[in-house]
């Protein structure tokens, strides 16, 4: 069923209650999401966007019973995964010869894809045009790296309307589409875990492209994107948001990580909490078990503090496994202008620390000097030592 976005101007999209998961099992859905796509018919009918090959008979299903396929002028793929373009296939087996409006990388993405080579492509660049009658036309905005080589965004004139494909979304499901029914808590904070886990590599091109669509000076009324909520009610609200979180974003927060095998690492860890919490009352402190934290949901509370520290017993002269995936993970994610320290227990050789400082160096963290590490289990010294370590974090 089509839901009205602005005159003519519809969803045709799936509102996906219950995944729970995202690229593979690499990003937790916390709260379902949506593909969402549009169809707008002034004097030409145009689809932006189809959804996710699993939902692609619903989706074809429900755009026959709203118009006849072949009275579809263009399609639009503003981005090629599949979550996307995976009802593509089916839809052009029955339109096989219907336009596709895409990037130069876009066709590549597609055929890699589908390999279908013989598609109607069209490629656009940032600038182009299209008429789509009524006094209307649609305006293309290359958005590289947002989060593919591929991705552009898409402008209606008139209707100033940006179709943002998955820069400005989040994961969550909303039936009511726009942002101002939505839990406004709940929102936010996908639409963090959004950026922190997705775009956050991406920050300086996110920047960059930030002021060149402001630079368009294009009025922009609504912004619909395709994961959650579509933003009518202050959508410069979440442009304003990707300026702010692309720029080394921080609050303040320090955040411990750690794992443990037999309660000596989470000692220091909560040593660790208690000082900061001593020494800066106004300072949120979060203490997280990697081995039992949701990691999409962790690396959200990275993204907001302003320093962390990490935490690992040395075992096999390595740390623990748990850990070493949160760093890898740290590393892919290029967090910038933060500080970390390290800490963790040993029995023998005692590797770890030396480990952890060379990861988050290597991850773009000040990593500050001084450390605890601990053979076997922590006396009283070594728990004060927690209050030098939480200092330097402090400063």
């Amino acid at each position: 069923m089509k839901k009205l976005i602005k005159n003519n101007v519809h969803w045709i999209g799936k509102i996906d209650w219950e995944l729970t998961e995202f690229h593979g099992s690499d990003f937790s859905i916390n709260h379902g999401s949506s593909q969402n796509a549009y169809l707008i018919q002034e004097e030409k009918t145009v689809l932006i966007d189809t959804v996710w090959e699993p939902h692609s008979n619903e989706f074809i299903e429900n755009l026959k019973s709203e118009i006849d396929l072949k009275k579809i002028d263009y399609i639009i793929v503003n981005h090629g995964e599949i979550d996307h373009s995976g009802a593509l296939p089916a839809l052009l087996a029955e339109i096989p010869d219907t336009p596709i409006y895409c990037t130069k990388n876009g066709v590549k993405s597609l055929i890699g894809q589908f390999h279908h080579p013989e598609w109607n492509y069209n490629v656009v660049k940032t600038g182009d045009t299209l008429d789509i009658g009524n006094g209307k036309k649609l305006i293309f905005v290359e958005m590289p790296m947002l989060h593919w080589p591929d991705s552009m965004a898409t402008y209606m004139t008139e209707d100033n309307i940006l179709f943002s494909n998955d820069a400005f979304g989040q994961h969550f499901a909303v039936g009511e589409l726009f942002n101002d029914y939505a839990d406004q808590c709940i929102l936010w904070e996908q639409a963090m875990k959004y950026y922190a886990n997705i775009l956050n590599p991406f920050s300086t091109l996110v920047a960059r492209k930030i002021d060149e669509v402001v630079g368009l000076n294009l009025p922009i009324d609504i912004i619909a994107t395709s994961h959650g909520v579509i933003w009518r009610e202050d959508p410069l609200k979440i442009i304003h948001k990707y300026a702010e979180w692309a720029k080394e974003y921080k609050e303040d927060q320090i955040t411990i990580l750690y794992d443990s095998m037999w309660n000596s690492t989470q000692k220091l860890a909560h040593a660790i909490a208690s000082e900061l919490q001593e020494l800066s009352p106004a300072t949120r402190v979060k203490v997280l078990n990697v081995a039992k934290t949701d990691k999409n949901d962790g690396m959200t509370e990275i993204f907001r503090s302003r320093a962390i520290a990490v935490g690992s017993p040395t075992i096999s002269n390595e740390i623990m496994n748990s850990v070493a995936g949160w760093l890898h993970f740290i590393k892919d994610l290029k967090f910038r202008g933060k500080k970390a320290a390290v800490f963790g227990a040993y029995g023998w050789s005692g590797e770890g620390n030396k480990i952890l400082r060379g990861a988050l160096t290597d991850a773009g963290f000040e990593v500050v000097e001084p450390e605890i590490k601990v053979n076997w289990n922590p006396e009283e010294e070594d728990l004060l030592k927690a209050r030098e370590l939480a200092v330097e974090l402090l400063k």
